[in-house]
């Protein structure tokens, strides 16, 4: 199935000069002189091989058909996640590498979608967006505005990321599970 390039995230799986990768990062590259580009970082599925590809944004490429399966997170061992199949009740656990840095934003009976070619799994699609509590903030500074500045926080998985100002500790707020930054402060 063709599309646009510029629609291609981390986990989409496409077919490139016959071979099948996994997409691990994008990155839009406006230079100042030409017309912007989309960077993907891609996986071979079968060699494990990385390889970094540039497509202009209005490019189409081959999306690869996939089975997909919704399945709910179970839990994580080592570097191993297991995921149980929601019609099938059956269970697989896939390694770290296939969810890749997406990992750390797993929570128990968290609804993903398992993508798999001739039953291997290939990759796992999270939410867009989890909601996560901060557990550690840096204090708000007397004459920081929000517009201006962003300050580091921990998340409950141990993740930091910025945050505007007056978030604090025990602030509940929603992060890009794709790019891992700080969208919005939860609503209760």
């Amino acid at each position: 199935m063709k599309v646009n390039a510029n629609q291609m995230r981390p986990g989409h799986v496409l077919e490139h000069n016959g071979k099948l990768w996994v997409i691990q990062k994008t990155a839009i590259v406006q230079p100042g002189k030409g017309g912007a580009f989309i960077q993907l970082e891609m996986k071979d599925v079968r060699t494990g091989n990385k390889n970094i590809e540039r497509f202009r944004t209005q490019e189409t490429v081959e999306r690869a058909r996939l089975d997909e399966h919704d399945m709910t997170f179970l839990f994580g061992e080592g570097d191993n996640f297991t995921f149980m199949d929601k019609e099938s009740y059956e269970q697989i656990s896939i390694p770290r590498d296939i969810i890749g840095d997406q990992a750390v934003f797993l929570q128990d009976g968290m609804e993903v979608t398992v993508q798999s070619f001739e039953g291997a799994p290939l990759s796992v699609e999270l939410p867009p967006k989890v909601t996560l509590e901060i557990v550690e903030a840096d204090p708000v500074v007397k004459g920081q505005t929000a517009s201006s500045s962003y300050k580091p926080a921990k998340l409950e998985n141990g993740v930091s990321i910025l945050v505007p100002p007056h978030i604090g500790a025990g602030t509940k707020v929603i992060v890009d599970t794709a790019t891992g930054e700080y969208v919005e402060r939860a609503k209760d």
